[in-house]
């Protein structure tokens, strides 16, 4: 199997800019913006985020309430390129290689009723084991 490839129908992995990749752009500018609730309205009701690092964050409210706190330090936010977004069915992977080093993020996301896609999980930062 390949990228491109079809599976019932739905690409297994999209090349070059699919339209989730909007929903990173817009977490940048909901972020450039100060506004926690626009971001935390990328999120399902009952989603789970991975920071801080070594903690979980869990539901949309809890997301939102991090994200004012996170927001409230006036974080510079750039938009990464996305990779290749994998997707079957109505949940898809979409990751970038963060400009900020942290090793890769990654978030599954899940289409709703309306066509839009929500993040279900996500983790933003990795970090590397110790050997």
């Amino acid at each position: 199997m390949r990228v491109g490839d079809d599976v019932g129908g739905e690409a297994v992995a999209v090349g070059g800019r699919h339209r989730l990749a909007e929903d990173g752009d817009a977490q940048a500018a909901g972020g450039e913006a100060g506004d926690a609730a626009g971001v935390a309205a990328l999120y399902e009701e009952d989603a789970v985020l991975a920071y801080p690092p070594g903690e979980l964050t869990v539901g949309r409210e809890a997301i939102r309430a991090l994200w004012e706190k996170v927001l409230a330090n006036s974080p510079r936010f750039d938009p990464e390129p996305p990779l290749p977004t994998l997707v079957s069915g109505d949940i898809a992977l979409t990751s970038t290689p963060p400009r900020d080093g942290a090793g890769a993020r990654a978030q599954v996301v899940r289409r709703q009723p309306d066509g839009s896609w929500l993040r279900v999980l996500d983790q933003p930062e990795f970090v590397r084991p110790a050997s």
